[in-house]
């Protein structure tokens, strides 16, 4: 981060610079190029009230060139033209060489306007020439012109000039944005050494909104660190269980401790935790592809009551033997969802209605639309829950009554997977129990 605010402090430094530079000397060399062309117009008035200039144009007579040559101070170019374009006088060329003038631009505007101007360059020596042509009484053109560097030549004379600025300044600006930077980073290093001081106060209020978010990430990844820890024990403590009943019940099969009453009964406890340690690694599994947020789903509209009375039928076979009546009423219902997780979702929401129910009790699932969302509720006239188990029944491995969990096949992560499922769906989930009358858990799309 250093070396990129450095360097980027290094770069607007330069950019400042050439910038600076290049806007000077276009400035500047725009008002030279005004100066020169004030000048000519100037000379050239002045040079028509010089003794010499009047005393020809008066009498027609032929010009005394060593003195207009002398009034030209050596850098003025004097040229007297007839109106039909013909040289008549040139204090720098022998007139005899010389071409018609009438198709030069500044001449033209003369002749038309009563003066012109124009600048012409050459490539060759890198210079601009400019004229200017003043019609006089008679007809005839004076026209002056001098020389002077065009622009590329004076960036080119400044160019080692401007470099070594550049330099010079590039170099203060990495010291100085080398000590920036420091002064920059120092309140940072200090918040992140005092991140677990909850009343250390950044010192540019500016990172007091940074500091919080940060802080609040840090408890929020140490805690979901601590659950990791505890499912992880959870997961070893129940798998633990049936594994050692199955090795403990093999053991004596091995043995052949077992009298001929008694293996009926060995062979069912067998299956049972068999079966409970597959329900437990089903879960497992389901609740680690729940937290892959990443994983594709395949969304689709769905009708929320026909995927209930779906599920209703599957569990008939689970509630059957103990007597318990499994009703639906309401309307459909569309949701956009996935119907694979929204039937293991009601599944859960079904299986623990009837696992912690009375025997001949009733479970009741209502679907309906409020305030234009769906909703689901699946009611039971089972134990209920007490108030102070309410909050934590959605935590992984958390049961209320542990041997009735077990005695009914519960995992104790079916309510986890619920919320899970409703967390991706953007549902929210709603708890309603009373001890001895029942438990009422709504899902609002």
């Amino acid at each position: 981060m250093k070396q990129r605010i450095n360097l980027r402090l290094g770069l607007i430094a330069l950019i400042a610079i050439v910038t600076t530079a290049l806007g000077i000397i276009l400035v500047s060399y725009n008002m030279f190029q005004n100066q020169v062309r004030r000048d000519l117009k100037q000379n050239a008035r002045l040079l028509m009230e010089t003794e010499v200039f009047q005393r020809a144009y008066n009498t027609g007579s032929s010009w005394d060139g060593q003195a207009l040559e002398h009034l030209s101070s050596g850098t003025l170019r004097i040229t007297w033209i007839d109106n039909d374009g013909t040289v008549l006088f040139d204090n720098d060329t022998n007139v005899a060489g010389l071409s018609n003038h009438l198709d030069r631009p500044e001449i033209r505007d003369a002749l038309e306007n009563g003066e012109g101007e124009s600048t012409r360059r050459s490539n060759t020596m890198n210079m601009n020439t400019f004229y200017y042509a003043l019609m006089l009484d008679n007809g005839t053109v004076l026209r002056v012109s001098t020389q002077a560097n065009t622009i590329m030549s004076v960036l080119m004379k400044s160019l080692p000039v401007i470099i070594s600025i550049a330099v010079i300044i590039l170099l203060g600006c990495i010291l100085i944005g080398h000590f920036l930077t420091r002064l920059l980073m120092r309140p940072i290093t200090d918040m992140v050494e005092h991140l677990d001081d909850t009343t250390y106060e950044p010192a540019y209020k500016e990172l007091r909104p940074f500091a919080d978010k940060i802080r609040s990430q840090h408890e929020h990844v140490l805690a979901a660190a601590k659950s990791r820890q505890d499912f992880t024990a959870n997961v070893s403590h129940e798998l633990k269980t049936p594994i050692t009943a199955i090795s403990g019940y093999a053991e004596l099969i091995e043995n052949r401790l077992l009298d001929p009453d008694s293996e009926a009964h060995i062979a069912g406890q067998i299956r049972h935790n068999a079966d409970r340690l597959l329900s437990l690694v089903t879960d497992i599994i389901q609740l680690s592809e729940l937290d892959h947020r990443e994983l594709p789903r395949r969304f689709e509209s769905l009708d929320l009551y026909r995927i209930a009375g779906i599920c209703l039928e599957d569990n008939k076979a689970l509630a059957e033997p103990r007597g318990i009546k499994l009703s639906l009423s309401g309307i459909s219902a569309g949701i956009t969802a996935d119907q694979a997780l929204i039937r293991e979702m009601i599944d859960n929401l079904l299986q623990n209605a009837i696992r912690y129910n009375k025997d001949g009790g009733q479970v009741y699932v209502r679907v309906t639309i409020e305030d234009g969302h769906p909703v689901i509720a699946v009611s039971d006239t089972g134990i209920g829950i007490s108030a102070e188990h309410q909050d934590r029944v959605f935590e992984r491995f958390y049961r209320v009554d542990k041997s009735r969990s077990r005695e009914t096949g519960g995992t104790g992560l079916g309510l986890a997977i619920v919320k899970h499922i409703a967390d991706i769906h953007n549902a929210e989930i709603t708890l309603e129990s009373e001890i001895g009358r029942g438990t009422t858990i709504t899902v609002r799309f």
